[in-house]
């Protein structure tokens, strides 16, 4: 059997190339011949050719965002997600070949129907809303992290006593570096104000393609900005996600319409966006606008009065906050916990200054991102009997990608155990987002590890001890209850691409 197969996830980093790898060595071991085309961050590597679907018995899309089946027309194909590939390749491959459906042909596509609709979803969790959402969140991702760059200018902007403590905030521009760096701190916020248009805009061209792009973007952008509402802050990510959702069906309803023969080359480039970005206009200024951003702008005050009236709370928050993004290890949760810590970051410290920011769910991010890769690293040293050599040297793998804030390293041992893994690094998680909330900790910025303190700027009661010893607690517990729960010398690698 020939089978051609594309692998893509949100982030485009380690999702899509561990897919790849799992569905290549799962052909070897069944004699299939398994070729795959990656689309990932890098954009599109070892593309298939047109000869090569067509030879094809089988489609396997192994993808958490949207992929375009245009070119699939009339072959088999069958999709699910990159973990679903990762955890189990082979039955992916079995049930592909027993379950995949042909694909509409260019009749029913011209009819207005979108092209795959009838293709079989391999798991019940890949579905249309993560799939669209996460096609934003992998176009938004290289736009947020010019963050790093306006860290990495904060760091200079702070002036803070002996204890590490704030004590004032501000570039001296009549000096050179201070010119630089106040210029270089506007480009990180010109990148954190694109950041929600343009997960919009990409949120709606996963639903319908291009045309939805100018509309979602637009519509995202007046949503978010205080002036043009007239309130204290934007919609942020929800109105975001609202305005790209209306947006993408409403221009499917529209490419529908049949448009007079004159019209239809100016119709995608043209009609379709003026007709959008002109309704969404409407429905921001009249309907959903300034509702959302009361709504934020109460949350933020909330948020607020739990962390500076009740010490407790802040704990809570922070483990809620960790808990999430230790749980899946880059995937949907993950990313919805790393969206909504950037936009409360990005949101009160534009409305109330440095002073008034509420850096709790950002900093919780950040002490928790590299908990299960580097927790897994420090149980196969602490528990070295109970991982084989080739564990050993995934979680040296799993270390770097721990350093600098990447959580995938976790994925090949979370395929082989999940339960095991989740359960540590959700615990481990949220206890360094619960102490660092405890402890007051706030992170401006800088990377997501223990190595933060160093590279970054965090305000904490102990400078560099503190956030060590959050961070350090979250890795030690992780590690002991993987290194407890394992059985000596366990195989369980093995499992992850058997």
């Amino acid at each position: 059997m020939k089978i051609v197969a594309v692998t893509s996830c949100a982030a485009g980093i380690s999702h899509t190339f561990m897919a790849e790898e799992a569905l290549v060595e799962a052909g070897k071991e069944l004699d299939y011949n398994v070729r795959v085309e990656t689309q990932g961050n890098i954009g599109t590597q070892t593309p298939l050719t047109q000869q090569e679907i067509e030879d094809a018995d089988l489609v396997v899309i192994a993808s958490d965002v949207t992929v375009s089946l245009a070119r699939f027309t009339g072959k088999r194909v069958y999709q699910v997600s990159t973990n679903d590939a990762i955890a189990d390749a082979k039955k992916v491959i079995s049930e592909a070949s027993e379950k995949a459906e042909m694909t509409m042909d260019s009749i029913e596509e011209s009819k207005g129907k979108n092209v795959g609709s009838g293709v079989t979803i391999g798991t019940a969790k890949h579905n249309a809303f993560f799939r669209h959402t996460m096609s934003g969140v992998g176009y938004m991702i290289p736009m947020a992290t010019c963050g790093l760059l306006l860290a990495l200018a904060n760091i200079f902007a702070f002036n803070s006593d002996a204890q590490g403590h704030l004590v004032n905030w501000g570039f001296d521009e009549s000096t050179a570096l201070g010119y630089f760096m106040s210029h270089l701190f506007m480009v990180g916020k010109v990148g954190f104000t694109l950041m929600i248009p343009l997960f919009a805009g990409f949120v709606a061209n996963s639903i319908a393609d291009r045309p939805a792009i100018a509309p979602a973007m637009i519509g995202a952008y007046i949503a978010n900005d205080p002036t043009f509402l007239g309130t204290k802050t934007g919609g942020s990510f929800l109105a975001a996600l609202l305005i790209a959702f209306i947006v993408g069906y409403m221009v499917l309803y529209l490419k529908r319409i049949p448009w007079p023969k004159i019209l239809r080359p100016a119709v995608p480039i043209m009609i379709i966006p003026v007709i959008s970005t002109f309704l969404i206009f409407i429905f921001v200024l009249y309907g959903i606008g300034k509702p959302i951003s009361l709504a934020m702008d109460t949350m933020y005050q909330w948020l607020n009065i739990l962390v500076t009236e009740h010490q407790s709370s802040s704990f809570l928050i922070g483990a809620v906050i960790g808990g999430m993004i230790g749980f899946d290890f880059g995937g949907p949760i993950n990313k919805t916990a790393y969206v909504f810590s950037t936009a409360v970051f990005v949101d009160t410290l534009g409305q109330y200054g440095v002073d008034g920011a509420n850096l709790l769910p950002f900093t919780a991010v950040q002490a928790s991102i590299s908990i299960a890769p580097l927790g897994i690293f420090v149980a196969s040293r602490l528990f070295k009997k109970r991982f084989s050599s080739e564990e050993r040297n995934t979680a040296n793998a799993a270390c770097a990608m721990g350093i600098v804030g990447v959580s995938e390293g976790a994925i090949p041992f979370a395929a082989a155990n999940p339960i095991q893994l989740i359960v540590a690094s959700v615990c481990g998680s949220a206890l360094a987002g619960g102490l660092v909330g405890l402890w007051g900790i706030r992170n401006f910025g800088g990377l997501g590890s223990p190595l933060g303190t160093i590279i970054g700027y965090i305000e904490q009661p102990i400078p560099i001890v503190s956030w060590v010893l959050c961070t350090g607690a979250g890795i030690l517990l992780t590690a002991v209850i993987i290194g407890v729960w394992r059985t000596k010398s366990e195989k369980n690698m093995e499992k992850a691409y058997a």
